[in-house]
Protein backbone atom coordinates (compact mmCIF):
# COMPACT_ATOMS: atom_id res chain seq x y z
CA UNK A 1 0.00 0.00 0.00
CA UNK A 2 1.30 3.42 -0.90
CA UNK A 3 1.91 5.88 1.87
CA UNK A 4 -1.06 8.26 2.06
CA UNK A 5 -0.77 11.94 1.33
CA UNK A 6 -2.18 13.99 4.19
CA UNK A 7 -4.69 16.81 3.73
CA UNK A 8 -4.53 20.11 5.58
CA UNK A 9 -8.09 20.65 6.74
CA UNK A 10 -7.00 21.37 10.32
CA UNK A 11 -4.26 23.98 10.87
CA UNK A 12 -2.27 24.15 14.10
CA UNK A 13 -4.49 25.14 16.99
CA UNK A 14 -3.68 28.24 18.99
CA UNK A 15 -2.85 27.70 22.66
CA UNK A 16 -3.75 31.29 23.44
CA UNK A 17 -7.46 31.08 22.69
CA UNK A 18 -9.74 31.02 25.71
CA UNK A 19 -13.17 31.64 24.18
CA UNK A 20 -15.86 29.12 25.02
CA UNK A 21 -19.03 28.14 23.22
CA UNK A 22 -20.28 25.95 26.07
CA UNK A 23 -21.14 26.00 29.76
CA UNK A 24 -19.36 23.91 32.39
CA UNK A 25 -20.79 22.34 35.54
CA UNK A 26 -19.10 20.16 38.19
CA UNK A 27 -20.81 17.56 40.35
CA UNK A 28 -18.92 15.76 43.14
CA UNK A 29 -19.60 12.03 43.32
CA UNK A 30 -17.48 11.35 46.40
CA UNK A 31 -14.93 13.31 48.44
CA UNK A 32 -12.49 10.37 48.57
CA UNK A 33 -11.34 7.65 46.18
CA UNK A 34 -8.09 5.75 45.60
CA UNK A 35 -5.55 8.10 44.01
CA UNK A 36 -2.07 6.70 44.67
CA UNK A 37 -2.04 5.13 41.17
CA UNK A 38 -3.91 6.01 37.96
CA UNK A 39 -6.15 2.91 38.11
CA UNK A 40 -9.28 5.09 38.48
CA UNK A 41 -8.28 7.45 35.66
CA UNK A 42 -6.80 5.40 32.82
CA UNK A 43 -8.02 6.41 29.36
CA UNK A 44 -9.06 2.84 28.46
CA UNK A 45 -11.86 2.78 31.03
CA UNK A 46 -14.89 1.90 28.90
CA UNK A 47 -16.77 2.89 30.81
CA UNK A 48 -16.01 4.81 34.01
CA UNK A 49 -19.32 6.65 33.66
CA UNK A 50 -22.36 5.68 31.61
CA UNK A 51 -26.07 6.47 31.33
CA UNK A 52 -29.33 4.72 30.59
CA UNK A 53 -32.46 6.86 30.11
CA UNK A 54 -32.34 9.49 32.88
CA UNK A 55 -29.93 7.70 35.25
CA UNK A 56 -26.15 8.08 35.22
CA UNK A 57 -23.78 5.54 36.80
CA UNK A 58 -20.15 5.89 37.91
CA UNK A 59 -17.65 3.26 39.07
CA UNK A 60 -14.40 3.73 41.01
CA UNK A 61 -12.17 2.14 43.63
CA UNK A 62 -12.67 3.66 47.07
CA UNK A 63 -9.71 4.47 49.38
CA UNK A 64 -9.53 0.82 50.54
CA UNK A 65 -9.63 -0.56 47.00
CA UNK A 66 -13.26 -1.72 46.95
CA UNK A 67 -15.25 -1.52 43.73
CA UNK A 68 -17.82 1.21 44.34
CA UNK A 69 -20.83 2.26 42.26
CA UNK A 70 -22.75 5.53 42.31
CA UNK A 71 -25.84 6.81 40.50
CA UNK A 72 -27.88 9.97 40.06
CA UNK A 73 -30.55 11.51 37.87
CA UNK A 74 -28.60 13.03 34.99
CA UNK A 75 -29.90 16.52 35.80
CA UNK A 76 -29.36 16.41 39.56
CA UNK A 77 -26.38 16.40 41.94
CA UNK A 78 -27.46 14.02 44.70
CA UNK A 79 -25.48 10.81 44.27
CA UNK A 80 -26.38 7.44 45.75
CA UNK A 81 -23.23 5.46 46.54
CA UNK A 82 -22.76 1.76 47.34
CA UNK A 83 -19.54 -0.12 48.03
CA UNK A 84 -19.40 -3.68 46.72
CA UNK A 85 -17.76 -6.64 48.51
CA UNK A 86 -15.16 -6.87 45.71
CA UNK A 87 -11.63 -5.49 45.92
CA UNK A 88 -9.11 -4.92 43.16
CA UNK A 89 -5.34 -4.66 42.95
CA UNK A 90 -5.30 -0.88 42.92
CA UNK A 91 -1.50 -0.81 42.98
CA UNK A 92 -1.52 -1.81 39.29
CA UNK A 93 -2.74 0.97 37.00
CA UNK A 94 -4.02 -1.56 34.45
CA UNK A 95 -6.63 -3.09 36.78
CA UNK A 96 -9.43 -0.65 35.99
CA UNK A 97 -13.20 -0.98 36.41
CA UNK A 98 -15.44 -0.95 33.33
CA UNK A 99 -19.23 -0.80 33.48
CA UNK A 100 -22.24 -0.74 31.14
CA UNK A 101 -26.02 -0.79 31.52
CA UNK A 102 -28.17 -2.99 29.29
CA UNK A 103 -31.67 -2.21 27.99
CA UNK A 104 -33.26 -3.86 31.04
CA UNK A 105 -31.35 -1.58 33.41
CA UNK A 106 -28.86 -4.15 34.75
CA UNK A 107 -25.34 -2.89 35.47
CA UNK A 108 -22.54 -5.05 34.07
CA UNK A 109 -19.12 -4.69 35.69
CA UNK A 110 -15.66 -6.08 34.84
CA UNK A 111 -12.68 -5.17 37.01
CA UNK A 112 -9.21 -6.03 38.33
CA UNK A 113 -7.58 -7.45 35.19
CA UNK A 114 -3.95 -7.56 34.11
CA UNK A 115 -3.50 -11.07 32.81
CA UNK A 116 -6.02 -12.34 35.39
CA UNK A 117 -9.04 -14.63 35.31
CA UNK A 118 -12.22 -12.82 34.24
CA UNK A 119 -13.83 -10.85 37.08
CA UNK A 120 -17.37 -10.10 35.91
CA UNK A 121 -20.73 -9.62 37.63
CA UNK A 122 -24.11 -7.95 37.21
CA UNK A 123 -26.39 -5.96 39.48
CA UNK A 124 -29.02 -7.98 41.29
CA UNK A 125 -31.89 -5.93 39.82
CA UNK A 126 -32.45 -3.21 37.21
CA UNK A 127 -31.13 0.10 38.51
CA UNK A 128 -29.66 -1.51 41.64
CA UNK A 129 -26.12 -0.62 42.72
CA UNK A 130 -25.73 -3.99 44.47
CA UNK A 131 -23.54 -6.36 42.49
CA UNK A 132 -24.35 -10.06 42.38
CA UNK A 133 -21.97 -13.03 42.39
CA UNK A 134 -19.04 -13.45 40.01
CA UNK A 135 -19.94 -15.11 36.70
CA UNK A 136 -18.24 -16.34 33.58
CA UNK A 137 -19.37 -15.10 30.15
CA UNK A 138 -18.64 -17.93 27.72
CA UNK A 139 -16.29 -19.98 29.87
CA UNK A 140 -13.54 -19.91 27.24
CA UNK A 141 -10.46 -17.71 26.93
CA UNK A 142 -11.24 -16.21 30.33
CA UNK A 143 -8.07 -17.09 32.23
CA UNK A 144 -5.85 -14.29 30.89
CA UNK A 145 -7.91 -11.09 30.60
CA UNK A 146 -6.66 -7.51 30.21
CA UNK A 147 -8.33 -4.24 29.14
CA UNK A 148 -12.04 -5.14 29.53
CA UNK A 149 -14.32 -2.74 27.66
CA UNK A 150 -18.10 -2.58 27.18
CA UNK A 151 -19.86 -0.93 24.24
CA UNK A 152 -23.59 -0.27 23.85
CA UNK A 153 -25.36 -1.25 20.64
CA UNK A 154 -28.88 -0.53 19.39
CA UNK A 155 -31.63 -2.08 21.48
CA UNK A 156 -29.47 -2.18 24.59
CA UNK A 157 -27.28 -5.05 23.41
CA UNK A 158 -23.71 -4.98 24.69
CA UNK A 159 -20.31 -5.81 23.28
CA UNK A 160 -17.44 -6.85 25.52
CA UNK A 161 -13.88 -6.59 24.21
CA UNK A 162 -10.69 -7.67 25.93
CA UNK A 163 -7.16 -8.82 25.27
CA UNK A 164 -6.38 -12.48 25.73
CA UNK A 165 -2.64 -12.96 26.12
CA UNK A 166 0.24 -10.72 27.07
CA UNK A 167 1.58 -7.44 25.76
CA UNK A 168 3.42 -8.11 22.51
CA UNK A 169 1.66 -11.44 21.85
CA UNK A 170 -2.05 -11.01 22.59
CA UNK A 171 -5.31 -11.21 20.63
CA UNK A 172 -8.53 -9.18 20.64
CA UNK A 173 -11.57 -11.19 21.84
CA UNK A 174 -15.14 -9.99 21.28
CA UNK A 175 -18.33 -11.13 23.08
CA UNK A 176 -21.98 -10.13 22.55
CA UNK A 177 -24.73 -9.95 25.20
CA UNK A 178 -28.25 -11.06 24.27
CA UNK A 179 -30.78 -9.11 26.34
CA UNK A 180 -33.55 -11.64 25.67
CA UNK A 181 -31.70 -14.69 26.99
CA UNK A 182 -29.50 -12.59 29.29
CA UNK A 183 -26.49 -14.58 28.19
CA UNK A 184 -23.18 -13.86 26.51
CA UNK A 185 -21.96 -15.51 23.33
CA UNK A 186 -18.63 -15.39 21.56
CA UNK A 187 -18.43 -13.37 18.36
CA UNK A 188 -14.70 -13.79 17.79
CA UNK A 189 -12.07 -15.78 19.65
CA UNK A 190 -9.51 -13.77 17.72
CA UNK A 191 -10.68 -10.63 15.93
CA UNK A 192 -7.20 -9.14 15.53
CA UNK A 193 -4.46 -11.76 15.56
CA UNK A 194 -1.00 -10.87 16.81
CA UNK A 195 0.22 -14.22 15.39
CA UNK A 196 2.09 -14.81 18.65
CA UNK A 197 4.52 -12.10 17.57
CA UNK A 198 2.76 -8.85 18.45
CA UNK A 199 -0.55 -7.49 19.69
CA UNK A 200 -3.00 -4.76 18.79
CA UNK A 201 -3.77 -1.93 21.21
CA UNK A 202 -7.21 -0.76 20.12
CA UNK A 203 -9.82 1.92 20.55
CA UNK A 204 -13.46 1.50 19.52
CA UNK A 205 -16.50 3.69 18.88
CA UNK A 206 -20.15 2.96 18.03
CA UNK A 207 -21.63 5.78 15.95
CA UNK A 208 -25.21 7.04 15.67
CA UNK A 209 -25.87 4.66 12.76
CA UNK A 210 -24.74 1.65 14.78
CA UNK A 211 -21.48 1.22 12.86
CA UNK A 212 -18.64 -0.03 15.05
CA UNK A 213 -15.36 1.72 14.29
CA UNK A 214 -12.15 0.02 15.42
CA UNK A 215 -8.61 1.35 15.16
CA UNK A 216 -5.36 0.15 16.65
CA UNK A 217 -1.59 0.34 16.74
CA UNK A 218 0.61 -2.72 16.60
CA UNK A 219 3.18 -3.41 19.33
CA UNK A 220 5.98 -5.82 18.54
CA UNK A 221 7.13 -6.49 22.11
CA UNK A 222 6.05 -5.49 25.61
CA UNK A 223 8.12 -2.30 25.18
CA UNK A 224 6.06 0.80 24.35
CA UNK A 225 8.65 2.11 21.88
CA UNK A 226 7.76 -0.76 19.50
CA UNK A 227 4.30 0.71 18.82
CA UNK A 228 3.82 1.38 15.11
CA UNK A 229 1.22 2.19 12.43
CA UNK A 230 -2.41 3.18 12.93
CA UNK A 231 -4.88 0.68 11.42
CA UNK A 232 -8.65 0.58 10.89
CA UNK A 233 -11.69 -1.69 10.52
CA UNK A 234 -15.46 -1.23 10.80
CA UNK A 235 -18.53 -3.39 11.28
CA UNK A 236 -22.07 -2.59 10.16
CA UNK A 237 -23.70 -5.74 11.58
CA UNK A 238 -22.95 -5.54 15.28
CA UNK A 239 -19.41 -6.90 15.12
CA UNK A 240 -20.09 -10.13 13.22
CA UNK A 241 -18.30 -9.15 9.99
CA UNK A 242 -15.67 -6.47 9.41
CA UNK A 243 -14.72 -4.20 6.53
CA UNK A 244 -12.07 -1.75 5.44
CA UNK A 245 -12.96 1.89 4.89
CA UNK A 246 -13.63 1.19 1.18
CA UNK A 247 -16.23 -1.46 2.05
CA UNK A 248 -14.14 -4.50 1.14
CA UNK A 249 -14.52 -7.32 3.66
CA UNK A 250 -11.76 -8.65 5.86
CA UNK A 251 -11.01 -12.33 6.04
CA UNK A 252 -10.86 -12.85 9.79
CA UNK A 253 -8.85 -12.70 11.88
CA UNK A 254 -7.19 -9.45 10.85
CA UNK A 255 -3.39 -9.68 10.80
CA UNK A 256 -0.43 -7.40 10.20
CA UNK A 257 -0.38 -8.23 6.49
CA UNK A 258 -4.14 -7.72 5.92
CA UNK A 259 -4.84 -4.66 8.10
CA UNK A 260 -5.78 -1.35 6.46
CA UNK A 261 -3.22 1.26 7.47
CA UNK A 262 -4.80 4.64 8.15
CA UNK A 263 -1.44 6.24 8.88
CA UNK A 264 2.06 4.80 8.62
CA UNK A 265 4.08 5.55 11.77
CA UNK A 266 7.42 3.84 12.42
CA UNK A 267 8.57 2.34 15.69
CA UNK A 268 10.37 4.67 18.14
CA UNK A 269 8.11 7.59 17.19
CA UNK A 270 6.65 8.06 20.71
CA UNK A 271 3.40 6.72 19.24
CA UNK A 272 1.00 6.10 22.11
CA UNK A 273 -1.44 3.21 22.37
CA UNK A 274 -5.10 3.17 23.50
CA UNK A 275 -6.58 6.57 22.80
CA UNK A 276 -10.06 7.25 21.40
CA UNK A 277 -12.29 7.51 18.34
CA UNK A 278 -15.43 9.30 17.24
CA UNK A 279 -17.43 9.63 14.01
CA UNK A 280 -19.34 12.37 12.22
CA UNK A 281 -22.97 12.21 11.12
CA UNK A 282 -21.92 10.66 7.78
CA UNK A 283 -20.22 7.79 9.60
CA UNK A 284 -16.67 8.96 8.87
CA UNK A 285 -14.20 7.94 11.60
CA UNK A 286 -11.91 10.29 13.57
CA UNK A 287 -9.00 9.06 15.69
CA UNK A 288 -7.29 11.09 18.43
CA UNK A 289 -3.70 10.18 19.26
CA UNK A 290 -0.14 11.50 19.49
CA UNK A 291 3.33 10.79 18.13
CA UNK A 292 6.57 12.51 17.16
CA UNK A 293 7.70 13.40 13.64
CA UNK A 294 11.10 12.02 12.63
CA UNK A 295 12.46 15.59 12.40
CA UNK A 296 11.38 16.54 15.93
CA UNK A 297 11.90 15.43 19.53
CA UNK A 298 8.47 16.70 20.61
CA UNK A 299 5.35 14.51 20.50
CA UNK A 300 2.25 16.34 19.26
CA UNK A 301 -1.45 15.60 19.51
CA UNK A 302 -2.88 14.47 16.17
CA UNK A 303 -6.19 13.92 14.47
CA UNK A 304 -6.45 11.17 11.85
CA UNK A 305 -9.71 11.00 9.90
CA UNK A 306 -11.37 9.57 6.81
CA UNK A 307 -13.49 11.84 4.61
CA UNK A 308 -15.28 9.07 2.74
CA UNK A 309 -12.55 8.83 0.12
CA UNK A 310 -9.16 8.82 1.79
CA UNK A 311 -7.31 9.15 5.09
CA UNK A 312 -5.94 12.45 6.38
CA UNK A 313 -3.76 13.49 9.30
CA UNK A 314 -3.13 16.82 10.94
CA UNK A 315 -1.28 18.11 13.98
CA UNK A 316 -3.58 19.45 16.70
CA UNK A 317 -1.20 20.82 19.34
CA UNK A 318 1.83 23.06 19.21
CA UNK A 319 3.73 21.60 22.15
CA UNK A 320 7.31 22.62 22.99
CA UNK A 321 8.32 20.01 25.59
CA UNK A 322 10.08 16.84 24.40
CA UNK A 323 9.70 13.45 26.04
CA UNK A 324 10.38 9.85 25.13
CA UNK A 325 8.40 6.65 25.65
CA UNK A 326 10.37 3.54 26.53
CA UNK A 327 10.00 0.36 28.57
CA UNK A 328 6.98 -1.50 29.86
CA UNK A 329 4.26 -1.14 32.45
CA UNK A 330 2.22 1.93 33.30
CA UNK A 331 4.19 5.06 32.45
CA UNK A 332 4.02 8.46 34.12
CA UNK A 333 3.82 10.56 30.96
CA UNK A 334 3.73 14.40 30.92
CA UNK A 335 0.61 14.39 28.73
CA UNK A 336 -2.57 12.33 28.83
CA UNK A 337 -3.78 10.12 26.06
CA UNK A 338 -6.56 12.14 24.42
CA UNK A 339 -10.25 11.51 24.01
CA UNK A 340 -12.38 13.28 21.44
CA UNK A 341 -16.01 13.46 20.35
CA UNK A 342 -17.70 15.12 17.40
CA UNK A 343 -21.29 15.44 16.28
CA UNK A 344 -20.30 16.16 12.70
CA UNK A 345 -19.71 19.84 13.36
CA UNK A 346 -18.40 20.56 16.84
CA UNK A 347 -15.24 18.90 18.10
CA UNK A 348 -14.11 18.44 21.71
CA UNK A 349 -10.56 17.07 22.10
CA UNK A 350 -9.81 16.45 25.79
CA UNK A 351 -6.30 16.21 27.25
CA UNK A 352 -3.97 16.90 30.14
CA UNK A 353 -0.56 18.48 29.49
CA UNK A 354 2.28 19.49 31.81
CA UNK A 355 2.64 22.61 29.65
CA UNK A 356 -0.77 23.71 30.98
CA UNK A 357 0.05 22.73 34.57
CA UNK A 358 -1.55 19.30 34.07
CA UNK A 359 -5.09 20.64 34.20
CA UNK A 360 -8.08 19.14 32.43
CA UNK A 361 -7.92 20.84 29.04
CA UNK A 362 -10.20 20.80 26.01
CA UNK A 363 -9.48 21.87 22.45
CA UNK A 364 -12.81 22.89 20.97
CA UNK A 365 -14.20 24.24 17.73
CA UNK A 366 -16.02 23.13 14.61
CA UNK A 367 -15.05 21.00 11.66
CA UNK A 368 -16.11 23.77 9.26
CA UNK A 369 -14.14 26.46 11.13
CA UNK A 370 -10.80 24.98 12.22
CA UNK A 371 -9.74 27.94 14.38
CA UNK A 372 -10.18 25.94 17.54
CA UNK A 373 -9.69 27.34 21.03
CA UNK A 374 -8.16 25.76 24.11
CA UNK A 375 -9.80 25.98 27.54
CA UNK A 376 -8.78 24.60 30.93
CA UNK A 377 -11.73 23.01 32.72
CA UNK A 378 -9.99 22.89 36.12
CA UNK A 379 -7.86 25.42 37.97
CA UNK A 380 -5.87 22.63 39.62
CA UNK A 381 -3.52 19.88 38.48
CA UNK A 382 -4.92 16.40 37.95
CA UNK A 383 -1.39 14.93 37.67
CA UNK A 384 -1.74 11.40 36.16
CA UNK A 385 -5.41 11.73 35.13
CA UNK A 386 -6.54 10.71 31.66
CA UNK A 387 -10.02 11.40 30.23
CA UNK A 388 -12.92 8.95 30.16
CA UNK A 389 -16.41 9.98 29.11
CA UNK A 390 -20.09 9.15 29.26
CA UNK A 391 -20.37 8.31 25.57
CA UNK A 392 -23.98 7.16 25.93
CA UNK A 393 -25.02 10.58 27.27
CA UNK A 394 -23.12 12.30 24.47
CA UNK A 395 -24.86 10.13 21.87
CA UNK A 396 -28.35 10.75 23.27
CA UNK A 397 -28.19 14.33 24.61
CA UNK A 398 -24.97 15.84 23.22
CA UNK A 399 -23.84 16.51 26.78
CA UNK A 400 -20.23 15.69 27.48
CA UNK A 401 -19.70 14.32 31.00
CA UNK A 402 -16.07 13.68 31.96
CA UNK A 403 -14.78 11.60 34.89
CA UNK A 404 -12.23 13.80 36.72
CA UNK A 405 -10.03 12.82 39.65
CA UNK A 406 -6.58 13.95 40.73
CA UNK A 407 -4.39 10.83 40.67
CA UNK A 408 -0.67 10.13 40.68
CA UNK A 409 1.35 7.30 39.15
CA UNK A 410 4.82 5.94 39.77
CA UNK A 411 6.61 4.85 36.61
CA UNK A 412 6.40 1.10 35.95
CA UNK A 413 3.56 0.20 38.36
CA UNK A 414 4.94 2.00 41.41
CA UNK A 415 2.47 3.56 43.83
CA UNK A 416 2.73 7.08 45.19
CA UNK A 417 1.86 8.68 48.51
CA UNK A 418 -1.03 10.77 47.17
CA UNK A 419 -3.95 10.66 49.60
CA UNK A 420 -7.49 9.81 48.43
CA UNK A 421 -8.99 12.53 46.24
CA UNK A 422 -12.53 13.53 45.17
CA UNK A 423 -14.27 12.11 42.12
CA UNK A 424 -16.06 14.76 40.06
CA UNK A 425 -18.13 14.68 36.90
CA UNK A 426 -17.47 17.77 34.82
CA UNK A 427 -20.24 18.42 32.32
CA UNK A 428 -19.76 20.39 29.10
CA UNK A 429 -23.07 21.58 27.69
CA UNK A 430 -22.66 23.07 24.18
Amino acid sequence: MKKLLFATLFPLLSLSGMATDFSVKTSQVTPQAWSATSVNTAVFRANSVTSRDTVQYVAYYDPEGYVTLASRHVDKDNWKVERSPYKGNVKDGHNIISIAVDSDGYIHAAFDHHGNKLHYCRSIAPGSLTLGPMESMTGQLEEDVTYPEFYTLAGGRLLFAYRSGASGRGNLVLNEYDTKSRTWKRLHDVLIDGENARNAYWQMHVDSRGTIHLSWVWRETWMVETNHDLCYARSTDGGHTWQRSDGTHYTLPITLSTAEVACYIPQKSELINQTSMSADTDGNPYIATYWRDSTSTIPQYRLVWHDGSTWHERQVSNRTTPFSLAGGGTKMIPIARPRMVTDGNRVFYITRDIERDSRVTVYHGTLSNPNWDVTDLTDYSVDAWEPSLDTDLWNTRRRLDIYVQHTAQGDGEHTTTLSPQPVNIISIVP
